[in-house]
């Protein structure tokens, strides 16, 4: 049984991404670079907030501020991410089949993911390892649900990063401002639900995660050039 929650909750929280990466990433090695590159950023990220955790003592009885500046710096190293990428164009054009300026979207996409995929397996790792056994959450102690919804909680992080990385990247390349507060925003208020499952709020705080969810991708869709007039086609063609 506890085998079959470890594969079942590895698979709700990494399934989707993993096939994503299959089919939309692995066909070039410069996109792997790519997104190894913005999971080590997002790793350098979750080092800094480590530093300043450690450093100021007071803080560390507040996990709200400790949060709150978590997330401030992933967006810091998102833009970093984004700069550096900018700046490496002329060499990038030189190692990939894709013209560049054509495939902004795609980069964004793939850093996106791979930020998510780094968030996603720092966040759930060691509950999967719990999950193996020698027991698991349920009956008198703990809730029986905490392993399918941190699960769900991871795969929804790693699914908003992506789309983060497409907003943010785009609205830095068209100074659209309005989108960079989304995403810092959107991040910051996500992260905050998540605290309302330690008090057993986990339905409020999957709920808002997943709305919130639906509201990035499809500004994410948008911002990308995608119409929804060409999924009705599609349907249709069908």
């Amino acid at each position: 049984m506890t085998l079959m929650d470890f594969f079942g909750c590895g698979f709700l929280a990494f399934g989707p991404p993993l096939a994503m990466f299959a089919l939309t990433i692995a066909v070039e090695p410069i996109r792997i670079i790519i997104l190894i590159a913005s999971a080590f950023f997002w790793l350098f990220s979750l080092l800094v907030s480590s530093i300043v955790w450690y450093a100021i003592v007071p803080l560390r009885t507040y996990l709200a501020v400790g949060l709150v500046y978590s997330v401030i710096f992933q967006e810091v190293f998102r833009y970093l991410l984004y700069w550096i990428l900018r700046k490496a164009e002329r060499g990038l054009e030189k190692v990939t089949t894709a013209h560049v300026a054509d495939s902004r979207h795609v980069f964004a996409y793939v850093c996106g993911l791979g930020f998510g995929l780094m968030s996603g397996a720092f966040a759930l790792v060691n509950v999967l390892a719990d999950a193996v056994g020698p027991g698991t959450m349920g009956l008198r102690r703990g809730n029986e649900f905490f392993f399918i919804i941190s699960a769900a909680t991871t795969l929804a992080f790693i699914l908003l990063h992506t789309f983060w990385g497409v907003i943010f990247f785009s609205a830095l390349d068209h100074k659209k401002w309005g989108q960079v507060a989304w995403v810092v925003g959107s991040h910051l208020f996500v992260s905050a639900m998540t605290l309302l499952n330690g008090i057993s709020y986990q339905a409020i705080s999957l709920s808002a995660s997943y709305i919130i969810l639906l509201i990035t991708a499809a500004l994410a869709f948008t911002v990308a050039g995608g119409k929804i007039q060409n999924i009705i086609n599609c349907f249709m063609k069908k």
